[in-house]
């Protein structure tokens, strides 16, 4: 049976390939790095967010979180906890230097968000 995302010797050459990332101990450490880093991040993310809705100068911009901020009030901190774990766990599952260097490219994005939300709170 097919699924929809890939045949199963695509399936199984991915696996192959995190295993092989997986022995080597550079890339395990460049990913370990870029996960810590991407956890700051995300923590200053969470608190510029929080300072920034404190103060009133600022909003939410993403439409997901936004979404539940107004639904589950500060159980968005809990839900954007539990994606950056699971996030970085797949990091972690498959560090191939592909998957790492999206990774960081986006960890980097998102720090010139924490950046903004600092900046607009008027803290840099």
């Amino acid at each position: 049976m097919k699924s929809i995302f890939a045949s199963r010797e695509k399936r199984q050459t991915m696996v192959r390939e995190a295993a092989d990332a997986r022995r080597s101990k550079l890339t395990c450490i460049v990913a370990w790095v870029a996960v810590i880093a991407y956890n700051i991040v995300g923590l200053g993310d969470i608190g510029s967010t929080l300072i920034g809705l404190e103060l009133g100068v600022a909003e939410e911009a993403n439409p997901l979180m936004r979404s539940l901020m107004d639904n589950i009030g500060t159980g968005w901190i809990t839900a954007k906890l539990l994606l950056q774990g699971l996030i970085s766990f797949m990091v972690i599952w498959f560090p191939h230097w592909i998957v790492v260097s999206m990774f960081v490219i986006a960890t980097f994005g998102n720090a010139l968000v924490v950046f903004n939300n600092l900046a607009i709170s008027g803290l840099v």
